[in-house]
């Protein structure tokens, strides 16, 4: 396969995860939305993580939360837990890098905040632990993940919010 061609099927291969994903998920979308709202019209705020490209997708999502979106509003309370690299140095450094966003979640989470949790695969140890911090200190989730979730959707529970994008390739 030439280069051109290559690159149709990959055109090609974006509508149609568009397309799959504008009817599976909206549903989750909408509860999405809820959940976020409902936690920042209570004055509470919203952490987000994931590594890699998962990490820019969040903080680019607390970004959006801080500053703006479409219209001038009052600024959100968000905050990017994979942006302080001293906290995620130190932490990974004393207690593995499989706390960098947990222990960031005992310190900062409160009830009735949300936890934005990305991963592809679902199965990123570092944020499998974060859900769990979350639930700890009795926040709601949402993970964004790829396909069926893998151990993150497993982790959820019934009053999280799962965004499985319907597509199998990263």
């Amino acid at each position: 396969m030439n280069l051109a061609s290559t690159l149709a099927a990959h055109f090609n291969d974006h509508v149609a995860a568009t397309q799959d994903s504008a009817e599976a998920l909206s549903s989750p979308l909408l509860r999405a939305i809820d959940v976020c709202f409902s936690c920042v019209t209570n004055n509470g705020k919203i952490l987000a993580c994931g590594n890699g490209g998962s990490a820019a997708d969040a903080q680019h999502f607390i970004a959006e939360l801080v500053g703006r979106f479409e219209r001038e509003r009052l600024p959100l309370a968000g905050i990017a837990l994979n942006t302080d690299t001293s906290i995620l140095t130190a932490v990974g450094n004393d207690y593995g890098y499989a706390q960098v966003f947990s222990r960031q979640i005992s310190a900062l989470g409160q009830p009735g905040d949300v936890l934005v949790a990305i991963s592809t695969s679902g199965n990123s140890e570092n944020v499998r632990h974060a859900i769990q911090a979350a639930h700890e200190r009795e926040m709601t989730v949402l993970a964004i993940t790829g396909g069926t979730g893998g151990a993150a959707a497993k982790a959820l529970r019934e009053t999280d919010v799962h965004v499985g994008i319907p597509h199998d390739r990263a």
